[in-house]
């Protein structure tokens, strides 16, 4: 299977990737690797549709789509993260805190939704800077400091939090919830507010000589600072983006229906995120990955879960599937890489 994503960048290699000599090579808008997801889906679309008929119904399709918009925008900014190197597995707690200052601001302070979006979506980036510095400038590992921050910001939600639910989240949330108004032509905003993002992410990608550098920083960082591009600049700004989406998808979150948020907000978030995006092609070692890969995965990984759901089966199932998805997406990886190698 083929990827959407340029080679590792090395020698002549890197300077095609920055656009600096040799002709543009154009990759296939769609790879090899996203027909066979997209074909996988298909195939359990219509499994579950003949095995639960209710399944393929607006009414279910709908609310699957609901679940997949937050995993697959915190997805879009995770793929940025891993093609230039990186992980973030601290995501579910930047959710966490967003989720409960979005709340506090819209339930104690009275403010508009857009005031509280927009706070929502700057505290993500500021934890997201918050990594993207500890990680550029500090030359440790990105797991390490991530799963570091993830316990700090689980206590700083904890604290917001203060041992208490919020409640009553008001309805100006519904804008992005399951209702009519939170959807257009049967779609709802917040899967579609999801693919506009992830369109540009992967216009900026695909297009752009700064899109080309992420996979270079994550191919070889070394031969990336050699050639100019500021590596360092390049990992912070994935990181604040990662936030910044993570911000917005608690948002989409809190809009889902319920009025009281709990501290179980954001829970195994970073295990979904990070599934989806491995399932989708990007390579967990970096300098390979897809945006177009990333949203299929997620809409994998959510169609599993609500498939298990409706056939009423035990939820452990879902882990237990997705598991098995990852691990051979890492194996064809890995055979994939090998094969580049020998040849």
């Amino acid at each position: 299977m083929t990827t959407t994503s340029p080679p590792t960048p090395t020698g002549r290699g890197l300077g095609r990737l920055l656009g600096r000599q040799g002709p543009r090579v154009i990759a296939p808008l769609v790879s090899g690797q996203e027909i066979v997801l997209i074909a996988v889906i298909v195939v359990l679309w219509l499994v579950l549709g003949w095995a639960t008929p209710a399944f393929l119904t607006a009414d279910s399709l709908r609310p699957l789509l609901i679940e997949v918009a937050p995993i697959a925008l915190i997805g879009v900014g995770m793929t940025l993260v891993i093609v230039a190197g990186g992980i973030d597995v601290s995501v579910g707690s930047q959710m966490m805190v967003c989720g409960v200052i979005t709340a506090r601001l819209l339930v104690d302070a009275h403010v508009s939704l857009p005031v509280a979006l927009l706070v929502a979506v700057a505290v993500g980036a500021l934890m997201g800077a918050v990594n993207g510095v500890l990680i550029a400038w500090g030359r440790v590992h990105a797991i390490i400091i991530t799963f570091g921050t993830l316990n700090l910001f689980q206590f700083v939600g904890r604290q917001i939090f203060g041992s208490q639910t919020v409640n009553g989240i008001p309805g100006t949330m519904d804008v992005f919830g399951r209702g009519d108004p939170g959807q257009t032509l049967g779609v709802p905003h917040s899967f579609l507010l999801t693919a506009v993002i992830a369109a540009a992410v992967w216009w900026y990608l695909r297009q752009t000589p700064g899109g080309r550098h992420f996979y270079a920083i994550g191919g070889d960082p070394l031969a990336a600072e050699l050639a100019g591009i500021r590596v360092r600049r390049r990992v912070l700004l994935t990181y604040v983006i990662t936030g910044a989406l993570v911000g917005l998808a608690a948002v989409f979150t809190l809009a889902k229906g319920t009025t009281t948020l709990d501290q179980s907000i954001g829970a195994g978030q970073e295990l979904a995120v990070i599934a989806a995006v491995i399932i989708g092609g990007t390579s967990i070692m970096g300098g390979r990955g897809s945006v177009l890969g990333t949203i299929l995965g997620a809409v994998l990984v959510q169609t599993v879960s609500s498939g298990v759901t409706q056939l009423g089966w035990p939820s452990n199932l879902s882990d237990l599937f997705v598991g098995l998805f990852v691990i051979i997406a890492v194996g064809t990886d890995l055979l994939r890489q090998r094969a580049r190698r020998r040849s």
